[in-house]
């Protein structure tokens, strides 16, 4: 098992910037594939981005694509999402999610584990 918990989220004016994080802990020998999704009220669960296991491949949705940057610090189990320029349609609960097996980047039914997620706003 591996438990995922994420952090960073808040409240931000358009335009802003932050910085999630995501640490991981439990059964983390092996890399595994990464990725951050979102969901916002009434909408379906939403792929923002994916980093391969080794991190030389990273994916993107084409709404973020350009303002939003994934990364991973392996040594310290963490990932993290930097997200510049934010806009008010950003706003969704973020959740940090890992895979055991390849798929669909995008699609979050590929993902094995989740963190509880973590609120971020943006205001205009």
């Amino acid at each position: 098992q591996v438990q995922l918990v994420e952090s960073g989220g808040g409240l931000v004016q358009a335009g802003l910037s932050l910085r999630l994080a995501c640490a991981a802990s439990g059964r983390t020998q092996r890399n595994y594939d990464m990725g951050w999704f979102r969901q916002a009220p009434g909408k379906e669960r939403e792929f923002v981005a994916a980093i391969s296991w080794s991190g030389a491949g990273t994916y993107y949705a084409d709404s973020v694509k350009g303002r939003f940057t994934i990364s991973r610090d392996d040594a310290n189990k963490m990932l993290h999402l930097q997200m510049n320029s934010l806009k008010p349609e950003d706003t969704a609960v973020y959740y940090c999610a890992a895979r055991t097996y390849g798929g669909s980047w995008s699609d979050y039914r590929q993902y094995n584990y989740w963190g509880p997620g973590t609120q971020v706003t943006v205001s205009s």
